[in-house]
C-alpha cells in the first residue's frame, strides 16, 4: 500500500510539472503592460498576431515573424528577428560598436539577456557573447 501510495505521489508530480512547463496561448491583451508598450516604442507599425504564457514567461510574435521572450513582469528576455535587425535602441552601445567595427554590414538578428551578460546572433550566423558591460567574452560560428 505504501508503495502504491509513492507512486502515486510520483505520477501527480510528473503530470503537474509537464502540464505546468506548456505554453498555454493567451489573448494579446493578458500581455503585461510593460511588454506591450515594449513593442509599441521599439517596433512601431508592428501588431502583435499570436501570444502565450507558460509559468515563468511570456511570448508573442509579430506580423513581421519577430519573437519575443518577457518576463512575469514584461521585461524582455529574448528578441529573435531572423532576417531583420534588433532596433538599435535595444542593443548596448558598446555591443553596437563592436560589431560595427569588427563585422562590416552584419547586423544584430537575435539578442538574448542572460546571466552573464548578453548573447547575440549576427546576420552572418556568428554567435557573440558580451558581459553587461559589453567586453566580448565568447564567440561561436
Amino acid at each position: 500500500m505504501k508503495q502504491m501510495k509513492c507512486l502515486l505521489m510520483a505520477l501527480m508530480c510528473l503530470i503537474s510539472s509537464s502540464v505546468m512547463a506548456d505554453d498555454t496561448p493567451i489573448p494579446v491583451e493578458q500581455l503585461p503592460e510593460a511588454a506591450k508598450t515594449f513593442v509599441q516604442t521599439n517596433f512601431k507599425g508592428q501588431k502583435i498576431v499570436y501570444a502565450e504564457k507558460d509559468w515563468n514567461s511570456f511570448e508573442c510574435r509579430l506580423a513581421d515573424g519577430t519573437k519575443i521572450e518577457f518576463t512575469k513582469k514584461g521585461a524582455w528576455k529574448k528578441i529573435d528577428r531572423k532576417a531583420a535587425a534588433v532596433p538599435e535602441a535595444i542593443v548596448p552601445a558598446a555591443i553596437q560598436e563592436y560589431v560595427k567595427a569588427n563585422f562590416e554590414g552584419c547586423m544584430v538578428t537575435k539578442i538574448d539577456k542572460e546571466r552573464y551578460g548578453y548573447d547575440i546572433e549576427l546576420s552572418n550566423d556568428m554567435d557573440l557573447k558580451f558581459n553587461f558591460q559589453g567586453v566580448l567574452i565568447g564567440m561561436d560560428d
